[in-house]
């Protein structure tokens, strides 16, 4: 029962953020990425502190010292560093060409599991590697068809690495906070983070338009509320090799939309680095 209800919850997750992709997206248009990370967190730790107030959760910030420092880091690395190198991504390689390189963060979580938890390797999770390796080789070449800026694609091969040590430090935490608590300090503490860059960027978020406000809270609340909370709560019934890769469905779906939506237009074969991709996480899930 648990095993199904956290993979239902992993696919709900990849929908909510999916969704919020797109959002992201139609925001960048006019942003900095960095811009618009501020705005997003801080929309979604003022949801998360007002939750805390209004059920009791206030207490979550008298943890012990160890546990407040090692949710700040997984924040952080999730929230601030790893969405930094996706916005940009993004900004400058569109939704479709992003998404199947930063699907490979189950990959990325799986081994840090097993160079730093001793977890062994099954045949089928080495073939699942493989194919999430070709997935991002034909990407690359399908880029470099294009043209498409280079340091898009380093930053769109960073993000899931920094994703994967959130994660790792997430589901290490689940055993002693509880989801509603972990869900949100990771997030605050993540506006916290990113607060370093409010000297340079305050100007940018207060002269925001009022669709980049529209979409940026609901991506904010698709993403950082619903599909973060979600994904917690899926690691902590069944761990990360399991709602990770099951979570990464969600590029089938931004890349789609992304199509329908902002009129990207499709290329073969970053189709087929996608099939690739998604096919080797859900191999690795389930070994």
């Amino acid at each position: 029962m648990n095993t199904l209800l956290g993979v239902t919850l992993a696919l709900i997750s990849a929908f909510s953020w999916a969704s919020a992709t797109i959002l992201v997206r139609i925001g960048l248009r006019n942003l900095s990425p960095v811009g618009a990370n501020i705005f997003r967190l801080y929309i979604a730790g003022s949801i998360f502190l007002l939750t805390f107030y209004v059920t009791g959760n206030l207490s979550a910030f008298k943890l012990p010292p160890r546990l407040l420092l090692l949710a700040f880091t997984s924040g952080v690395f999730g929230f601030v560093i790893g969405d930094y190198f996706y916005f940009h991504a993004l900004k400058r390689m569109g939704v479709s060409r992003t998404v199947p390189i930063t699907s490979t963060y189950p990959l990325w979580t799986i081994l840090w599991a097993v160079l730093f938890l001793g977890k062994q390797v099954k045949p089928q999770v080495v073939i699942g590697a493989i194919l999430v390796v070709l997935a991002i080789i034909i990407v690359k070449r399908a880029e470099e068809e294009e043209n498409t800026d280079r340091k898009g694609f380093i930053f769109a091969f960073l993000a899931p690495i920094s994703w994967s040590v959130a994660i790792v430090l997430m589901q290490y935490l689940t055993a002693y906070i509880p989801n509603l608590q972990l869900a949100g300090l990771r997030m605050i503490f993540g506006a916290v983070g990113i607060s370093l860059f409010l000297p340079r960027y305050g100007r940018e978020v207060i002269s925001m338009r009022f669709k980049e406000v529209l979409s940026l809270t609901g991506a904010s609340i698709l993403g950082l509320v619903v599909g973060q909370y979600l994904f917690v709560y899926s690691v902590a019934l069944v761990g990360a090799p399991i709602a990770a890769p099951v979570s990464a469905i969600n590029p089938i779906i931004a890349s789609l939309l992304a199509v329908l939506l902002l009129r990207e237009k499709p290329n073969r074969r970053i189709f087929e680095g996608l099939i690739l991709a998604v096919v080797g996480v859900i191999l690795i899930s389930t070994a």
